[in-house]
């Protein structure tokens, strides 16, 4: 009896470390429940994103105002941020304590270092699919769009690995906001496609000046002719524009090669005129466009509002702003024949729960943000699209399109040439791979160009000996040495320490379970004969 006992105790220890290590809470996988439970009080979390624009936080309200009827049982609080690196660096800050949100704006890449964790987001294929509540289910309570209904360049995007862990939110990419009175005025005509090398020609013309040391084009002491404000995306689309390599599917990092060396070498030319800066070393690429101090300002196109002499989202003094015709193009290419630009903007994950009723109104909640309402609504605050091929040929979202200009608000002008300029461009976006750390990479690659900006402004020589030691810096600021090959479902020899450590102590458990068990049935064997 006394071993019995002890076997009997070492199956409830067995069975405490079981659900304390890898039980629900810990990230158990989660289990699509046969019905939502409309009688059970569920209250959830969501994080988001807006760039100050008041419509933005209105949809956002009105979304969870809108959710709440459907589902009075539901009560979501959201917690807005004003960047997504700040949701990414609480979100890596709340896994480790358990308390992350429920469902998060977010990108892919972030996702990526997300679900290294203990099944801490779910994947969606399931619940995709799922028959009752899954894309355009048929017990869900609002008009959701089916799973075809999503771009499928978008939805694919969310693939990380085999599943899928997020759905497409808004898509973006990024455009040139070009003042064209001053490119005419130096003798130029703005191209349908601008290339790299016409960029860096007008900008080297608009750096002459007069007499009194005014630069000639705007009369003005301050001249940037070409600000660009994300960095990594300028080095990520130069590098697939010139069929250079930055990453691949495996995880391998790529990018610190020759050709990068050749890209910021050019860089460093241009910057060496005074004809180039960032975002981080000047300031805002709309500050100086809207006072007549830049001829191209690149920004994402969920920037638009606050571009151009009638931005209604301008950050400077109304007697700073200088009149100019704005023109709005794809980024500058090497091969016009051949665009390539970058796909962005936001997507939706969900966070794994002990509760997997509180799991599927989390799911409810985010299919509700793809409902044609919510994507025509925050696609007009700014030059973004919806991701629904249903919500693109509502009347409703047709309607604003074709409505280009006829105020400076709704309908202000630049905003709606941004959107246009992703819808005509679709099939010549791409995206990076994403694995653990291809976030660290996307930050490395901004940093060559901004170092690379940084020391020819201060006059070094930038020569072979200046790029080696470079790429030795910035590889070892972003750990990058230690990625090597990476993939989402990693093997043994690959996984955390923690990992496995934790796998070998319930081998050895079940060890002792099955040691104990099979010395038990031996003996009581012996004793019958």
């Amino acid at each position: 009896m006394r071993r019995k006992g002890t076997i009997l105790l070492y199956i409830v220890l067995a069975v405490m470390m079981l659900t304390g290590c890898h039980g629900r809470k810990a990230g158990e996988d989660f289990v699509m429940p046969d019905s939502f439970d409309e009688s059970k009080h569920i209250e959830i979390t969501f994080w988001a994103k807006n760039d100050t624009n008041k419509s933005q936080t209105q949809i956002y309200q009105d979304a969870i105002n809108g959710f709440e009827k459907l589902y009075p049982n539901v009560h979501v609080n959201i917690r807005l941020y004003t960047d997504y690196g700040k949701i990414y660096n609480d979100v890596i800050t709340n896994i480790s304590t358990g308390t992350t949100p429920n469902v998060c704006i977010t990108y892919p890449d972030h996702i990526a270092t997300y679900i290294t964790g203990n099944n801490t987001v779910v994947p969606l294929d399931e619940i995709l699919d799922d028959p009752e509540y899954g894309l355009g289910g048929s017990e869900v309570k609002f008009d959701s769009p089916s799973k075809d209904e999503i771009v499928p360049k978008f939805l694919e995007e969310c693939k990380i690995g085999d599943s899928y862990y997020a759905v497409p939110y808004m898509r973006s990419s990024e455009a040139c906001y070009i003042n064209k009175t001053y490119v005419e005025k130096l003798g130029y005509e703005v191209p349908d496609v601008l290339t790299w090398d016409f960029v860096y020609e007008v900008s080297k013309a608009a750096l002459e000046k007069d007499d009194d040391g005014n630069f000639i084009v705007n009369g003005q002491k301050v001249m940037i002719p070409f600000i660009y404000k994300s960095t990594d995306n300028m080095m990520i689309q130069m590098i697939k524009q010139a069929g250079g390599e930055y990453s691949d599917d495996n995880g391998n990092i790529l990018l610190f090669n020759d050709k990068t060396k050749e890209l910021l070498f050019t860089i460093s030319d241009i910057v060496k005129d005074g004809g180039f800066s960032t975002f981080k070393i000047s300031g805002y690429p709309a500050n100086f466009l809207n006072a007549g101090q830049c001829i191209f300002a690149i920004d994402s196109t969920a920037g638009a509002t606050w571009m151009g002499s009638d931005a209604p989202l301008a950050d400077i003094d109304e007697d700073a702003f200088v009149e100019f015709e704005t023109a709005v193009r794809p980024v500058p290419q090497f091969d016009t024949q051949d665009p390539k630009m970058i796909s962005q903007g936001p997507s939706i994950c969900i966070f794994n729960k002990p509760d997997s009723q509180e799991v599927l109104a989390s799911w409810l909640f985010a299919e509700y943000l793809l409902t044609n309402e919510i994507q025509t609504a925050y696609a007009m605050t700014e030059g973004y699209i919806p991701v629904t091929t249903k919500a693109q040929e509502t009347s409703t979202y047709i309607d604003y399109l074709s409505k280009e200009g006829m105020d400076n608000k709704m309908y202000y002008s630049v905003k709606i040439q941004a959107s246009k300029l992703i819808l005509d461009n679709v099939n010549n976006t791409f995206v990076t791979p994403v694995f653990n750390g291809s976030t660290s990479l996307r930050d490395a690659a901004g940093a060559l160009v901004e170092n690379v900006t940084k020391s020819t402004r201060r006059g070094e020589t930038i020569d072979q000996a200046y790029m080696d030691k470079l790429y030795s810096d910035i590889i070892s600021l972003y750990r990058l040495d230690s990625l090597g090959e990476t993939s989402v479902r990693q093997e043994f020899g690959k996984m955390p320490v923690a990992s496995k450590l934790l796998i070998a102590g319930l081998c050895l458990v079940w060890g002792a379970l099955i040691s104990g068990f099979t010395h038990v049935m031996m003996k009581k064997s012996r004793d019958e004969k």
